[in-house]
C-alpha cells in the first residue's frame, strides 16, 4: 500500500469537529491536535477536582472522528441535567476522567477510548498536563482563565499559558513537522486556536513543517475576542504570537451573509469577517476564496463537506 498523505488539524472549540467529520472519510493519515485549556462547565470542574487536562474539546473531537452506532455516540455526548454533583457533566467527560484514572495518564486514556469508539485518525492533546490560559489586555490588565477572557470585553493584546514551560506531546510536535498539510481550524481565535500555537515547540514545528500550513478563517467576528477583526487581523494575531511565515494560505468565505442569519448574529454584536485581499497578500499569504458555509443551518457553520473537499484538493497542489 502506498503511504497516504497526512493532514494535521490544530484547534479546539466548535469549528474543529466540523472539519474533522468531513476529512475522516478521505484516504489520508489524519491527526488532530486539540486544546486542553478550557476551564468552564463540566471540563473546568473535572480539571479542578482531578487535576487533569480539560476533556471537553477532546470529547467533541472523539465524537467527530468515531465510527460507531448512533446510540453509543448519543450516550458518549449525553449531558446530565439532574443529579447532585452529576448535573452539567457530560458522559464523555466522565469517561475520559475515569480512563485517565485507570491508565494513570490522560493521553493513554484518550487512546483507549478512541480504540473503543473506533476513532479514525489520531488524537493528541496539546499537552498531557493541566494548563491554564491567561490574557494581557491592551490596557495592561491580566485576565486569568480561558472562560473569563471574553467576558472582560476588552481588546486582547496577547494570551499566554501557565505553568511554564508547557511541554507538548512529542507525538504532536512530530505530527506537525512531518505533515503534508497542516490545517489551523476555525474557532475562538484567542481561546481555542492560539492556546495550541503558543506552545513554543508547536510554533517552531509550524514554521519548519515540510508541508503547507492553511488557516481556515472564522466566518463571523466574536464579541469579547475579535470585534471588528478582518481576516488579516486574525492572521496578524497569529503572527504576533507565533511569528511571521507560519501560515502559507488562508481560506475565507466569499458568500454574502444576509437576512435572518445576519440579524441573529447582530444581537450578539457579531458581524461577517471581511477579507482584505491586498493586506493579506502583502503578508505573503495565498488567499483561497470559496463558499464554505452550510446554508441549511440557522446558525452559521462551516460546511463539513465543502471545506473537507477543498482541503483535500490542496494536497494535490503541494
Amino acid at each position: 500500500m502506498p503511504k497516504q498523505p497526512s493532514i494535521v488539524v490544530v484547534g479546539g472549540g466548535t469549528g474543529m469537529p466540523v472539519l474533522l467529520r468531513g476529512l475522516k472519510d478521505y484516504p489520508i493519515d489524519l491527526s488532530a491536535i486539540v486544546t486542553v485549556a478550557d476551564d468552564g462547565g463540566s471540563s473546568g470542574r473535572l480539571r479542578t477536582e482531578m487535576a487533569i487536562p480539560a476533556p471537553g474539546d477532546i470529547r467533541n473531537v472523539i465524537a467527530a472522528l468515531s465510527d460507531v452506532e448512533p446510540m453509543l455516540l448519543d450516550l458518549f455526548q449525553h449531558r446530565f441535567k439532574n443529579g447532585n454533583g452529576l448535573s452539567g457533566h457530560s458522559m464523555g467527560n466522565l469517561l475520559l476522567a475515569a480512563m485517565t484514572s485507570v491508565t494513570g495518564d490522560f493521553y493513554n486514556g484518550i487512546k483507549e477510548i478512541s480504540r473503543v469508539l473506533n476513532v479514525k485518525g489520531k488524537i493528541y492533546p496539546i499537552a498531557n498536563q493541566n494548563m491554564y490560559l491567561h490574557a494581557e489586555m491592551e490596557d495592561g490588565q491580566i485576565i486569568y482563565g480561558e472562560s473569563n477572557i471574553p467576558l472582560a470585553n476588552k481588546k486582547i493584546k496577547r494570551v499566554f499559558l501557565s505553568p511554564e514551560p508547557v511541554m507538548p506531546l512529542p507525538e504532536a510536535v512530530s505530527a506537525v513537522t512531518n505533515a503534508d498539510l497542516v490545517v489551523i481550524a476555525p474557532g475562538s481565535l484567542f481561546t481555542s486556536t492560539l492556546p495550541n500555537l503558543i506552545v513554543p515547540q508547536i510554533g517552531d514545528a509550524l514554521r519548519h513543517t515540510k508541508g503547507k500550513v492553511v488557516y481556515v478563517c472564522n466566518v463571523m467576528t466574536q464579541e469579547g475576542e475579535t470585534t471588528g477583526f478582518t481576516a488579516a487581523d486574525h492572521v496578524q494575531a497569529i503572527h504576533d504570537h507565533v511569528g511571521a511565515g507560519c501560515i502559507h494560505s488562508v481560506i475565507v468565505n466569499n458568500e454574502k451573509i444576509e437576512g435572518d442569519v445576519r440579524a441573529i448574529y447582530a444581537e450578539e454584536n457579531a458581524e461577517p469577517v471581511i477579507y482584505d485581499l491586498e493586506r493579506l497578500r502583502s503578508m505573503d499569504i495565498d488567499v483561497i476564496e470559496a463558499d464554505i458555509i452550510d446554508h441549511s443551518k440557522k446558525m452559521l457553520r462551516h460546511d463539513t463537506n465543502k471545506v473537507a473537499n477543498l482541503l483535500y484538493s490542496l494536497l494535490e497542489t503541494n
